[in-house]
């Protein structure tokens, strides 16, 4: 059954692009030197002109905000710190002491200027309270659990009526970090020229980053997609991934297909891409498609090895095994016959998108504004994690990771701040009139024009942000606690 679905669809793709090239325009399938297949670029779309006054009525009426407050407001409205009492335990702090501090702390690493740096600031907490508290109650499983609580908190909480019903797909990219050069554990990049570690991100079309791991310069950032999308923990259900070039590899088509969510990737020598043929014996099937065409699939060997894939597959979707350690094993023995058997299940897999992907407009615009939001994400983080000349100084494993789920928490509380702050102006009939459709196409709560993220940290948590929105889940204090 797995075979036939994916033999016909192969063949179902490649005879609507055979039939339909004709009248493809912007396509164009000839034997030359450079490769048989020549895409150009589609049309930009309008751009949304409304969008900019929208983003300064924000600012007119909220004025700027310190970025410590938007943290605040996240955290009291979705009783995120929750989960900290929750991983951590009870101690001897009260509940208004230990969510001031854990707020400090998490403010600290998320921009990177460090503890040290935020203790000096006006809220009466000290260096060595905030140290106490960071060791004592803030882990990486507690600032996932915050972050992902910021996330699912902000789907509940987003109008459909602007934002659209719930999105599936995510877009995902690594981002090169920065280290001392004094630090022994640094890697060095190839691609980037540079020492330091990756950040790879998986964000939903909306711009709240529901994903984040650390990961070295040698790691397969396939692995790393397939990863966030099986376990970002939140409500979110992905069944689609954006990529950028790194995400057209036959193994990540092979390992996405049989885990059952679309691998989405832009694909830039798209000339040198070849198409496999579904059947043997059948060279005139696809006249208008055969200079790209090269030989038929291997359906015996995935057949013969179907039950290993799906073992491998099941091992990483119920975590007895990383994607991982799975793809290095086969790195390590490319000729595995269950490696061998992947690599034609991606093969036909790829197949079936490149011959989806020339074919529809609205599909390259599709991947192309994922990535775009995915590029938005990175500029945000650059402005949050401004501290060190967004440098990480320690060579410690757990702070490095520490310093990821943080960055992640603030960009997460900014995004659930901005939606509350735009669906509120939205709701007017004046404003909501204005909109375009471009304009709807377009709105993003990722933007920080009103937004401090430098200067002195002041704390103060009975001041509350003017959100009508906010209303709806209600404040909460952390989990009750024993002495």
């Amino acid at each position: 059954m797995f075979v036939d679905e994916l033999r016909e669809q192969m063949t179902a793709e490649l005879a609507l692009l055979n039939d339909q090239m004709p009248k493809l325009s912007w396509l164009d399938i000839a034997e030359r030197k450079s490769g048989a297949i020549r895409l150009t670029a589609a049309e930009a779309q309008p751009a949304p002109r409304n969008l900019r006054r929208i983003k300064a009525e924000v600012q007119r009426r909220s004025g700027i905000v310190p970025l410590v407050d938007m943290l605040k407001e996240a955290v009291l409205r979705t009783g995120c710190l929750d989960a900290v009492t929750a991983v951590s335990g009870g101690g001897s702090l009260s509940l208004e002491v230990l969510a001031e501090r854990l707020l400090l702390v998490i403010y600290a690493y998320g921009t990177n200027t460090g503890i040290k740096a935020v203790a000096s600031g006006g809220h009466g907490h000290t260096e060595d309270e905030l140290r106490y508290v960071r060791r004592r109650y803030l882990s990486a499983e507690s600032a996932r659990a915050i972050a992902v609580q910021i996330a699912n908190a902000t789907f509940a909480a987003r109008s459909t009526e602007l934002w659209g019903q719930g999105s599936t797909t995510v877009a995902c990219d690594s981002t090169h970090v920065r280290a001392w050069d004094q630090n022994l554990f640094t890697e060095w990049h190839s691609r980037y020229g540079g020492r330091g570690v990756l950040i790879y991100w998986h964000v939903e079309k909306k711009s709240l980053a529901i994903h984040s791991q650390l990961i070295n310069c040698t790691a397969s950032e396939v692995a790393a997609m397939i990863e966030g999308a099986m376990r970002h923990g939140t409500t979110m259900d992905v069944e689609a991934n954006y990529t950028d070039s790194h995400g057209q590899s036959e193994i990540g088509f092979g390992v996405t297909r049989l885990l059952n969510f679309d691998l989405l990737p832009r694909i830039k020598r798209i000339n040198k891409v070849k198409l496999f043929r579904p059947v043997a014996g059948e060279p005139d099937a696809y006249p208008q498609l055969t200079p790209a065409l090269t030989r038929p699939i291997r359906w015996e060997l995935i057949a013969q090895q179907y039950d290993q894939m799906i073992k491998y597959a099941t091992a990483i979707r119920t975590r007895t095994s990383s994607t991982e350690a799975i793809l290095r094993r086969f790195t390590r023995n490319a000729s595995h016959p269950t490696y061998a058997a992947m690599l034609e299940v991606g093969r036909a897999q790829k197949t079936i998108f490149v011959a989806r992907y020339p074919r529809l407009r609205d599909l390259q615009r599709e991947i192309e504004e994922g990535l775009n939001v995915m590029e938005s994400s990175n500029g945000a983080n650059s402005v949050i994690a401004y501290g060190k000349g967004g440098e990480i100084a320690s060579n410690r494993r757990d702070e490095q990771e520490m310093f990821v789920l943080c960055l992640r928490i603030l960009q997460s509380a900014l995004v659930d701040v901005n939606t509350l702050m735009l669906q509120d102006i939205l709701g007017e009939p004046e404003w909501a009139d204005l909109l375009t459709p471009a304009d709807r196409r377009g709105p993003t709560p990722l933007f920080w024009s009103h937004a401090r993220p430098y200067g002195e940290v002041n704390l103060d948590m009975g001041a509350r942000l003017d959100l009508a929105a906010a209303a709806v889940p209600g404040p909460r204090a952390p989990a009750d606690q024993t002495t």
